[in-house]
């Protein structure tokens, strides 16, 4: 496993991570002895990182794990999409301290790792006193560093602006990369963390999907195509589905023997210096095994990186590239 430094926070992470939102809620059905074995096998093979949110419903078993390791693991967790309307006018004082709080509890801790602003509108970056306020519960010991989870670049721009936001949240993958064009150069000047989310594309970066695929009423693959419940970015990084699988099928001969799809996926992204780590989900030991072994993959040749990127700008780029 390579570890990374994450923004100014003086730590090393894992640079292949693990992400909770598949074995929180909005992917079908879960088996919670199968996911706390799958953050168990996690903590094995090295990942000491993991990222949750209030919303996810993951943050207990998050802090059962920590109950039963005794590694250092570092837990980042979001907060504002609880709120009902989701608006800027939400991002107040006192609905962030009530978030904080119930996190505190869920996680069994007193301060917070990382906190994240969870996905908020894009105004919200534009109100210094929202930053004011995380600084605030910093001083306080509530948290120990704060960040950001953003839908766009323009939003993931503006917020590394706040001198204390030390991380960014960000969808990043093969048929997500505008990110790379601009932003990684800012974040790097100010030395600012990446977080590539949404790694493997909803799952059709495994190479396991087919047009026969078939998802629960309770997925957000089947109920957030077009973005009915959020935005639509999040479900196969806005790319419709048909799209994907026939630009897998272009990838795939790249994929070197022995490597899975999956596992190509993970180490195009960790290519890219300035992308602290990657947090693909897993729902059982043999899927993170399976990303986690990512990580010992040797470089890609300018070729391939340059293959990908070609199918990217011929299949996928005017369907993405400007609307994130």
């Amino acid at each position: 496993m390579e570890y990374r430094e994450l923004g100014r926070t003086g730590w090393k992470v894992s640079t292949i991570s693990f992400g909770t939102w598949a074995i929180g809620s909005a992917w079908g059905a879960v088996d919670q002895r199968e996911s706390l074995a799958a953050l168990h096998r996690a903590i094995d093979l090295g990942v000491n990182f993991i990222d949750t949110a209030d919303v996810y419903g993951s943050e207990p078993l998050v802090a059962q794990l920590r109950r039963e390791r005794k590694e250092q693991i570092i837990v980042a967790t979001k907060a504002g999409r609880r709120l009902n309307p989701h608006v800027s006018a939400g991002y107040n004082r006192a609905n962030l301290t009530h978030f904080v709080e119930d996190s505190l509890r869920n996680l069994q801790t007193d301060a917070l790792d990382l906190l994240q602003l969870h996905c908020p509108p894009t105004e919200v970056y534009y109100q210094p006193e929202v930053f004011g306020v995380l600084d605030d519960l910093v001083q306080q010991g509530k948290l120990r560093y704060y960040g950001v989870s953003v839908e766009k670049v323009e939003e993931a721009l503006k917020a590394i602006e706040y001198p204390n936001v030390q991380s960014v949240q960000i969808i990043f993958n093969i048929f997500r990369q505008r990110p790379a064009s601009l932003f990684f150069a800012e974040a790097q000047r100010r030395k600012v963390g990446i977080l590539a989310r949404v790694p493997l594309s909803s799952g059709l970066l495994t190479g396991k999907m087919t047009r026969d695929s078939k998802f629960s009423g309770d997925d957000h693959r089947q109920f957030n195509r077009h973005g009915e419940s959020f935005d639509r970015g999040e479900t196969f990084s806005g790319v419709d589905f048909e799209t994907g699988l026939q630009a897998v099928e272009e990838l795939r001969p790249l994929v070197p023997a022995g490597t899975t799809m999956a596992q190509f996926a993970l180490r195009w992204i960790l290519m890219f210096d300035a992308v602290t780590c990657a947090i693909p989900g897993a729902k059982r030991p043999s899927q993170a095994e399976d990303n986690i072994h990512a990580a010992d993959l040797p470089a890609f040749s300018e070729a391939t990186m340059g293959k990908v990127r070609e199918i990217y700008d011929r299949r996928v780029r005017e369907l993405v590239h400007h609307y994130w």
